[in-house]
């Protein structure tokens, strides 16, 4: 077995024009339409889940100090990061579903080519 040959033709491949099969932009458009959606629900969960944590740790005086003024400031901010943890999955599913019907056209032309192919 020739390693120095696998090698070569390994570097060699990177470096050649690709020809980009049907299946390939099939699955590049699944991700244009799925990626923005994912990001934004990940982003919104880290963001509503650090806003909860700080809003726990007002209320409980792990922050501020104490007292009964920022229990209740703490569990206003804490209610906040509720709120943008529940709407998250919604907000997901909405957005999802717009780029799916945006792009469900493409996505149904090139899924019905490849079949016909085969």
């Amino acid at each position: 077995m020739n390693t120095d040959r696998i090698y070569a033709e390994a570097i060699a491949n990177e470096y050649s024009k690709k020809n980009t099969s049907k299946v390939v932009r099939l699955k590049k458009l699944d991700g244009k339409v799925k990626t923005p959606p994912l990001i934004l629900a990940i982003v919104l969960g880290v963001a509503s889940s650090l806003v909860l944590g700080v809003g726990m740790c007002v209320a409980m005086g792990v922050l501020g100090g104490g007292g009964t003024v920022l229990t209740v400031i703490g569990s206003v901010i804490g209610s906040i990061g509720i709120v943008g943890a529940s709407i998250n999955y919604p907000i997901y599913n909405k957005f999802l579903n717009g780029r799916k019907q945006k792009y469900a056209n493409d996505v149904i032309a090139l899924a019905n080519s490849i079949s016909e192919e085969e």
